[in-house]
Formats: structure tokens, sequence, C-alpha cells
């Protein structure tokens, strides 16, 4: 009678147990009651584990945009990892993967840019991480095709916010903005090249340690057509190629060894003016920016390119050719908040070689607060739609002889 009541007993608990499983609901993971959280503030929310899942520029959204045209944003965020053009340290193809891992704790507290007074993970601005360019390491001249063309296919369709309005490019439109995460400095040239396809001649702001504007016979010998377009003369071939607007360009951060004065003079023929990065000493922050500001102008489309060896190499050292003498990191980060209001209308980061970096990733953690900062200003800009842009005078639509 005994081994019946507990075999009786365990049939009414099974049953039971059977009916509170048909009452429950299916977890679908990831479960946001466990795992997410609602921001106060400006709202949103946020995962609580910054340091787990797969890894995006400051964990945004993922989608394939060069496999679906249909996909719109108003910023994305595309790899270029290229770095067979460099002449010292390789690595830079790592160059996204490593910028996205340092990103990580961009929106740990939610993303708001204090000195900025914006939210560029929380605005009007549709941003979204669209992965990397497939590029070939075998062949330079293809993997610049390349990198060209999907960023053209990236750049140039309808944005989600004011698709419909007029814009400052060359067919009328409203375009999205681009920000290219690098790679070394050749890619951008073929960037440059696909901006030109949107927009014509623009104003570039260069930050750097080195000109770039090198003659290939100086810069690499131009053994070959091929050779001839590396991490020192792509500069050199976009004034070539008339993809600059005269006389508007900036270098900001300049500290390089030169071959001669004649390397200046080519940089001036090339339409850069300099600023040195040893000029911060007398006339600070304050005045680099200065200089910036009135060199590209507030009615010129701007084109922001920034190589991480700007930054001395106590602050960034994973890059192929660290210089000493450069800024700090808070001392570009002021630099770069100083631009707020420039026409900026895309924008890369280059040379982050994370082989290089140390065990706490202060040179990818750099680069992506530098973008942060470049995407703040993106932002409180607002859509495309609302630039002045002056046309390319009928000068800057001519190739330079150099």
């Amino acid at each position: 009678m005994a081994t019946h009541g507990l075999l009786a007993l365990w049939l009414t608990a099974a049953v039971l147990a059977h009916g509170d499983h048909d009452h429950q609901k299916n977890m679908a993971g990831p479960h946001k009651s466990l795992w997410y959280n609602t921001l106060p503030g400006d709202g949103g929310t946020q995962a609580d584990s910054v340091f787990s899942g797969i890894s995006t520029f400051g964990r945004l959204p993922y989608l394939p945009c060069l496999s679906h045209k249909d996909i719109d944003y108003d910023i994305a965020f595309i790899g270029a990892p290229f770095d067979t053009g460099t002449s010292y340290r390789p690595g830079a193809r790592f160059g996204p993967s490593g910028i996205r891992q340092g990103s990580r704790r961009l929106n740990l507290y939610g993303g708001y840019n204090v000195p900025l007074d914006t939210n560029p993970f929380n605005s009007w601005a549709k941003v979204i991480d669209c992965g990397d360019i497939p590029v070939t390491s075998y062949d330079n001249t293809y993997a610049l095709h390349q990198i060209e063309n999907g960023h053209f296919s990236i750049l140039s369709r309808p944005p989600t916010t004011d698709a419909s309005k007029p814009g400052p490019s060359l067919q009328g439109k409203t375009l999205p903005r681009v920000i290219t995460l690098g790679g070394d400095h050749t890619i951008t040239l073929p960037l440059l090249r696909s901006i030109n396809r949107a927009y014509g001649p623009v104003t570039v702001i260069h930050f750097d340690s080195h000109l770039d504007t090198w003659k290939p016979k100086v810069f690499g010998g131009s053994p070959s057509q091929t050779a001839s377009i590396n991490h020192g003369t792509y500069f050199y071939h976009a004034a070539q190629e008339g993809l600059l607007r005269n006389d508007t360009n900036i270098h900001a951060g300049i500290r390089t060894t030169l071959s001669g004065p004649s390397d200046y003079e080519n940089d001036g023929y090339c339409g850069f003016e300099i600023v040195e990065a040893r000029e911060i000493d007398t006339i600070g922050t304050e005045g680099i920016v200065k200089k910036i500001r009135d060199r590209v102008g507030t009615k010129n489309p701007v084109y922001l390119s920034l190589d991480i060896d700007t930054l001395d190499p106590a602050f960034a050292p994973a890059t192929g050719t660290p210089e000493t003498g450069g800024w700090s990191t808070r001392e570009l980060r002021t630099i770069l908040r100083g631009l707020e209001g420039v026409n900026l209308v895309g924008a890369d980061i280059v040379e982050v070689a994370p082989a290089y970096d140390t065990n706490a990733e202060h040179t990818t953690m750099a680069a992506a607060d530098a973008l942060f900062e470049i995407m703040s200003i993106m932002v409180k800009k607002g859509p495309l739609s609302v630039l002045d842009i002056d046309p390319p005078a009928a000068a800057d639509n001519n190739p330079k002889d150099l």
C-alpha cells in the first residue's frame, strides 16, 4: 500500500508540473527583461555587459548594407581593412576590428557627449555599422577599386532623414554621411574618389604627423604605377586628379622629417596649409582650431581624415609610422570638438595597427573616442539637407600639374 501511495503522489506531482509548463511563456533570448535596462534621462536601452557580444562600433546595430540596397541610415560606419600601402609597420588591416573593440564602452552610461551637449547614439540620426568592405590583400590596384566602389555604394543611397529634400551633392540630393575605419592611409585616395563622384572637389582637414603629399619618386621611388600610390603619396595623386578644392586644405599635427625644404613647397602646390604639432606650445588648442576654421571656411563641403599617429606614441603606440612629439588624446579631442559647425560630409580614421597596442588597448580606445567626437559634431550639424555650400570654383575641377 505504501508503494502504491508513493506512486500516486509522484503521478499527481508530474501532472501538476506539466500543467505549470503549459502556462509558462517561451523565453526568446536575449530576454530583454533580464539583459537590458531602460536608461534614465534621454531614454533608450543599453546592454548591461558592454564587454560581451559581437563588436560593432559603439555597439551600434550591424546591418549588411553592401548586400542589401534597401538599408537606409543617416551615418554609417564602414571598415576598409587594407594595409599593403605601408612603408614601415603593417597591421592596419586589423584596424576596423580593433577600433570596434576599443569602442565598446562609448555608450556605457548612455553615450551623452557633455562638452558638445549631444548624444550621437540617441538623436535625430539613424546610425549603424555596415561591417567591412571586402578588400583583397594580393592586388593593391584592385583593392583600391573595391574600396572606392564599396564606399560609393554606401554613400550614394538616400538617407533615413530628409531623403526627399535638396542637398549639396552634385545631383542636388541629400546623402548620408559615411565614416570609414582604416586601414592604412592609402585608403583615403579611393575614398576621395568616391566623395568626388558625389560632391565634386572637397576641402580636406588632414590630421597627421606626416604630409602624405610626397611625389612618388621621393616616397617609395615609384618603380611602378601600383607602387606609386601608397600611404605617403595619396594626397599627391588626389591633387593631380582634381579631388581637392584649391587652397582650402590643411594639415594639423605635422612633425615629420623631410627629404628637404622642397617637400613643403610641393605640399603647397597640392593646396595645403600646415599646422605643425609644436605650435600647440605657443598658440594652444584654441589657436590651432582657429587656423583650421579660417582655412576651411564655412561654405565648403569638408572631408576629415585622421591618422592616429597625430597622437604621441605615449597615447597611441599602435600605428604604422609613429612619431614622438605629438599631441595628447585630450588635446586632439579638444581640437576636434572645436570644429563644431564645419560642413563635414564624411570622415575616416586610419593607421590603427592593434598588434602594437598595449594590453590596455590605449590606441584603439583613443581612435574610438576621436570618432565619438567626429560623430557628435556631425549629429549636432544636422542632416546634410541643411548645409549652405558654395559650388566648386572652375579651377577646382582641373587636375593639378605638379
